[in-house]
């Protein structure tokens, strides 16, 4: 029978396993709620990690995970998704006898199979997910628990040492947890990813060009860049090792794709008539007193650009409408997982809700869309990005996403520093408006 842990800072030790931005940011959190850390990373980074941490007691550098398992009461996994596997397998058996086991990862399919395979039966196992990054405030964000093969004791204990996040605590199974990531996140990668890529293609740093300046383009440019300015494996281990999201990806391409077609092919009703069907889909069960996540002021209040305020170009906006045509295909309701959304699905929904929803935009849009050129070649180049990025998904090529990844955020890093600066702060707003409320 497993004893049961004292939630003690004096007696309880938390191992961390892998100290990127995620594995670092739970240990400068939980050390300073007064926790015992024991952390490590690959072995070239233990020099540097030792550096780093040198003036903090309560975090202690280690040379491997073997270290970290053999002596820490609860361990969480800070690896890629990729790599979990591997990485277990190499440290689980080290794992101390009773102690709680959990990762981190955004797909917890193979990570909860990690664990099954490699980690001694007496493990219990207790994943968790916090849903936004390393820089985002923790406090009211969704944070993840997963009570797999565990005690209500050993739930108990991890809730009371990740306490300290000031989080919402969210109860789900792995199969849940897999199910709503990509419904929240997977096609909204998508839809960001491909942006990036398309005003690459172009040669362009949209905040320099007059027709993406305001509105609705603040909000595209800065996720956008916010979503390159991370680490590429944050998104990748999500779209190619969760089955749900893969089949997400691929019907927002195909939406981009389809309606594309459409526009090009000036089919005026068809198009029309299934914007339309989207919309009712997706926003008709809204009540008549729900509030926009959005309001002109915000949208405008959150730019990068340096160009004058000038009259706001119409756009086809091409990434919002297939957005809620994927959702309409798919059968998703984006509030019914407001609960567990990241920041940034947060944003992405308050600015489709602003466009479907504000009166005359959405009319304003298809007309952009079938009658005008202005952004025909952008609206070509995200075509094209969206297909591509569904395929490396669909080939599950790693190396690949890497590559297309790096190559484009290259390109736009001399403006993150701003980027993050503003996101944060669109973040910290959109969440004010919806902490209050809980749609559905």
């Amino acid at each position: 029978m497993t004893a049961t842990l004292t939630p003690d800072p004096k007696v309880l030790q938390i191992g961390i396993i892998g100290m990127g931005d995620m594995g670092r940011m739970y240990a400068r959190r939980l050390s300073a709620a007064g926790w015992k850390i024991n952390a490590c990373d690959r072995p070239e980074q233990f020099e540097k990690l030792k550096e780093d941490y040198a003036s903090n007691s309560l975090v202690n550098i280690v040379e491997n995970g073997h270290y970290v398992s053999r002596q820490s009461d609860y361990i969480i996994y800070s690896v890629e998704a990729e790599n979990i596997d591997s990485i277990v397998a190499m440290y689980g058996p080290s794992t101390k006898v009773g102690a709680i086991v959990g990762g981190q990862t955004s797909c917890k399919a193979p990570e909860i199979a990690a664990f099954e395979k490699h980690l001694p039966a007496d493990v219990q196992i207790v994943s968790c997910h916090s849903l936004h990054g390393p820089n985002v405030d923790t406090r009211g964000q969704p944070l993840v628990l997963i009570q797999h093969r565990a005690s209500d004791d050993a739930l108990d204990l991890v809730r009371t040492v990740l306490t300290c996040f000031n989080s919402q605590f969210v109860y789900l199974t792995a199969s849940q947890h897999d199910k709503i990531t990509a419904d929240t996140q997977a096609a909204t990668h998508a839809a960001f990813l491909s942006m990036g890529v398309a005003w690459h293609a172009n040669s362009q740093f949209p905040w320099e060009v007059p027709r993406y300046v305001g509105g609705i383009e603040n909000v595209k440019i800065n996720i956008s860049l916010r979503i390159y300015s991370n680490k590429w494996h944050v998104y990748a281990g999500l779209a190619i090792m969760n089955p749900a999201a893969q089949a997400q990806i691929l019907q927002y391409a195909k939406s981009v794709t389809e309606l594309f077609t459409l526009m090009v092919e000036h089919k005026a009703l068809e198009f029309r008539d299934r914007v339309y069907a989207a919309k009712k889909a997706v926003f008709g069960g809204l009540p008549a007193s729900h509030e926009l996540l959005l309001s002109d002021d915000l949208l405008d209040k959150f730019s990068l650009s340096n160009v004058p305020p000038q009259e706001r170009t119409p756009n086809s906006h091409l990434s919002l409408l297939a957005m809620v045509d994927c959702w309409w295909k798919l059968g998703i309701v984006p509030y019914d997982h407001m609960i567990c959304s990241t920041p940034l699905f947060r944003i992405w929904l308050g600015v489709t809700e602003y466009l479907f929803q504000s009166p005359g935009l959405l009319d304003e849009c298809i007309n952009v869309a079938l009658e005008n050129d202005t952004f025909r070649a952008d609206d070509l180049e995200f075509t094209v990005a969206a297909r591509s990025w569904s395929e490396i998904i669909t080939f599950g090529s790693f190396k690949l996403y890497r590559y297309r990844f790096e190559t484009t955020q290259n390109y736009f890093s001399p403006r993150f520093a701003d980027a993050t600066k503003l996101g944060n702060e669109m973040i910290k707003t959109i969440f004010e408006k919806t902490k209050q409320r809980r749609l559905h």
